[in-house]
């Protein structure tokens, strides 16, 4: 994981992108503002991200969004839901959201809360960046602004805006490469138990952890080989790595019993299905060839120069073994990730189906790190080379997915959320252009090259920084006034509710996160019974054509409609007007 990845320089060379020495006592200086620069820099990052998801009070990624908030309600004491036959969402970030339910029940404020939380967890990848790039042979003063400006790459800043684990997937897989990188290369039991310890809450978070937990034990194993005197560390942080999953499997076990009563998605069906079968195995790979070129288009194509780098060094038998070690780490990470999620997502006749960029968000921003690195160190003819490769790699990988896919990028749907980086390049939120956001972030490369060429450190993180910026705002769209939403059922926020088995499961989700104070029930109104004692409100659908009060005709007498209306999806919330007083 260190740019040791890079080829010895040549005596009496320096790199392009340094600058000259600073005078002694500048210096001096410059290592007691560091901490301070840093803290300034955590606040300017949680700021911009605040900012970017302040106006949004409320879920709009479901099931996944409300699947973490309810995990977290249940967390903290509060009711849970029903999300039987949906994917699970692990506990792990839940956990982390929980508190934000200790100062508030008030939809709107816990949202708020968890924005919050994603803003701080997510500005943490400015120093984890810093040290990373440090690690990657930058000086002090290239490494700072550099590592500035890749955080706030839309591929660690986008989801941030959202209840999603992938808010904070990138600080985590960070922060266990930079624990294992130093384990790998001191041999501490220190290091290699805190390592252990990130990896097993990554597991815990999702599922792609996992794959790095899998990862990071085969890298202790190696490091156990015989002759590297590491037996006790790794002993250490194998069984710290042993009781973290445990932990979280725990956790998760509880969720899935209190939310998951009728059991989850066959994803393990579905990937079992993948690797057994020649028609799945296309698949698998297809998916995780666009999976490696979103990953390269979504950070201007930086990651692309970042991979061939950290390949070079696996494949240079002369390059330290912990280098080999870790670029290994991060390769094997990178695709067990692509290949795992793609053959286990289910074809939803989506484009993301063919090129995605969300699994390997986690990684973005240390392959971005390597690739500007590798750019600003090398000397200009083997920095073209690399940015030649990382162009073969992203051309090749392109016409992969449009050779596998065919019309399919055409005929099949175009949902924006999957594609916020391709969006920007191509300015068209409706379609996939795969040829032209191709062109367009190969261009991005070639201008970061030119910049990284002008011995200004200062230039390059300032144009990576306003590319990122630019790219929030157009997908983002403009900084929209806070509205909170109004609540979807009319009466208190009391009694029971429930909804009638009919209704469409986009609806009965959505309710789930509003309805605050109590577990979303079941209730057949085609049996002709009244609700059972304590229910105030019964959620029904509402065909095309049909008013409000003759969605129910069996309701009890004085009971009142309240029609909504969620994604175009018709229903209708009934309630008894004899309910009132404060939520219990």
């Amino acid at each position: 994981m260190t740019l040791a990845l890079l080829p010895p320089r040549r005596q009496g060379s320096r790199p392009a992108a340094e600058a000259p020495t600073a005078p002694p006592d500048r210096a001096r200086r410059f290592p007691r503002a560091l901490p301070w620069l840093l803290a300034a820099g955590v606040l300017a990052q949680a700021a911009v991200r605040l900012w970017f998801a302040w106006a949004r009070t409320g879920p709009a990624a479901n099931p996944d969004e409300t699947g973490y908030l309810l995990a977290a309600r249940l967390l903290a004491g509060g009711p849970g839901g029903d999300l039987s036959g949906n994917t699970f969402y692990q506990g792990g970030y839940p956990l982390v959201l929980a508190p934000a339910y200790w100062f508030s029940h008030e939809p709107a404020t816990v949202y708020t809360t968890v924005m919050a939380i994603n803003a701080v967890l997510g500005a943490l990848l400015f120093p984890l960046g810093y040290a990373a790039a440090r690690r990657f042979g930058l000086a002090r003063r290239s490494a700072l602004p550099l590592a500035f400006a890749a955080a706030l790459l839309p591929a660690t800043t986008f989801f941030g805006a959202f209840a999603l684990a992938d808010a904070v997937l990138p600080t985590l897989v960070l922060a266990w490469l930079l624990a294992l990188d130093r384990f790998v290369r001191g041999g501490r039991a220190l290091d290699a138990a805190l390592a252990s310890l990130v990896a097993s809450c990554t597991a815990a978070v999702h599922t792609r952890g996992s794959v790095l937990l899998a990862v990071h034990c085969a890298a202790l194993l190696v490091t156990a080989l015989p002759g590297r005197r590491r037996i006790r560390a790794v002993l250490a942080g194998g069984a710290v790595a042993v009781a973290g999953y445990a932990a979280g499997a725990a956790l998760n076990a509880h969720i899935r019993a209190e939310l998951y009563p009728r059991g989850t998605r066959d994803l393990a069906g579905i990937l079992t299905s993948r690797l057994t079968t020649v028609p799945g195995q296309e698949w698998a790979l297809s998916g995780a060839a666009g999976q490696l070129w979103y990953l390269i288009v979504s950070t201007w194509g930086l990651a692309g120069a970042g991979l061939v780098a950290v390949a070079a060094v696996l494949a240079r038998r002369r390059a330290p073994a912990a280098d080999r070690i870790m670029a290994g780490v991060l390769l094997a990470a990178t695709c067990g990730i692509a290949y795992a999620s793609s053959a286990a997502l289910p074809d939803e006749h989506r484009v993301g189906n063919f090129a995605y960029g969300r699994y390997l968000a986690c990684v973005a921003l240390v392959y971005a790190l390597a690739g500007a690195a590798a750019l600003m160190r090398l000397a200009t003819g083997r920095a073209v080379g690399l940015a030649a490769a990382c162009a073969l790699l992203l051309g090749g990988s392109g016409v992969w997915v449009a050779a596998y896919a065919g019309e399919r990028l055409r005929t099949h749907v175009f949902i924006g959320f999957d594609f916020p980086e391709v969006t920007f390049l191509t300015a068209d939120r409706g379609a996939l252009h795969l040829r032209e956001a191709t062109l367009a972030a190969l261009a991005l490369l070639c201008g970061l090259l030119v910049a990284s060429r002008l011995n200004r450190t200062a230039l390059t993180a300032v144009a990576l920084a306003g590319v990122n910026l630019a790219a929030l705002a157009f997908v983002m769209g403009p900084h929209a006034r806070r509205v909170p939403a109004e609540p979807p059922l009319a009466g208190p926020a009391s009694g029971g509710v429930v909804t009638d088995a009919s209704l469409n499961w986009a609806v009965r989700t959505a309710l789930m996160y509003p309805v605050w104070w109590t577990r979303l029930g079941t209730f057949d109104v085609r049996a002709g019974r009244p609700p059972a004692p304590g229910v105030c409100t019964v959620v029904v659908p509402l065909p095309e054509g049909t008013r409000p009060e003759a969605s129910w005709p069996a309701h009890p007498a004085g009971w009142r409609p309240h029609a909504g209306r969620f994604w175009s999806l018709g229903w209708v919330g009934w309630h008894d007007p004899s309910c009132a007083g404060p939520a219990q």
